[in-house]
């Protein structure tokens, strides 16, 4: 049973990103609190839109794939329809990308300013359904928070 405190995953994440203006740094720090604070997760990164493609950014885990076309996959299908993509079984998602074997089940988040999208958050577990509506709404929500603060500041992830 999954018992993460969002609400103070949020504070947690203003309070270590908040002062700081380096947009990759920031980056960093959010997925290594996001990593370090969930539970049953193998795999948890940015993959940051660069022209027509994601190009891997921080994260944590296993080396992962460095490109992912847009509409490829279940981020490249998170970034093209910019909307939040929760898989219980990845294996059963046509055209998903296995980059870790291990991974079982998927939630991948849009990154956007606005309507602009600027990239994924992408959470890889090895169990099956681990994520769950909370966990969706969640980490949708600290995603808007950082997406916020991030984009305050000056410079590229």
């Amino acid at each position: 049973m999954n018992d993460t405190d969002y609400a103070l995953l949020d504070r947690q994440l203003v309070a270590l990103v908040g002062d700081e203006t380096d947009r990759l740094a920031n980056a960093a720090n959010f997925v290594a609190l996001l990593y370090q604070a969930l539970d049953d997760v193998n795999w948890l990164g940015i993959y940051v839109l660069r022209g027509d493609e994601l190009v891997l950014g921080p994260f944590q885990g296993l080396p992962a794939c460095v490109h992912i076309s847009m509409g490829k996959g279940v981020c490249g299908t998170a970034a093209a329809s910019r909307s939040t993509q929760r898989v219980p079984d990845v294996h059963a998602f046509p055209g998903h990308i296995a980059c870790d074997a291990a991974s079982r089940s998927e939630l991948v988040v849009p990154l956007l300013a606005g309507d602009a999208l600027f990239g994924v958050l992408d959470i890889d577990s090895p169990s099956l359904d681990r994520f769950s509506e909370a966990d969706q709404s969640g980490v949708e929500q600290l995603c808007r928070t950082w997406s916020g603060i991030a984009l305050t500041r000056g410079g590229a992830i």
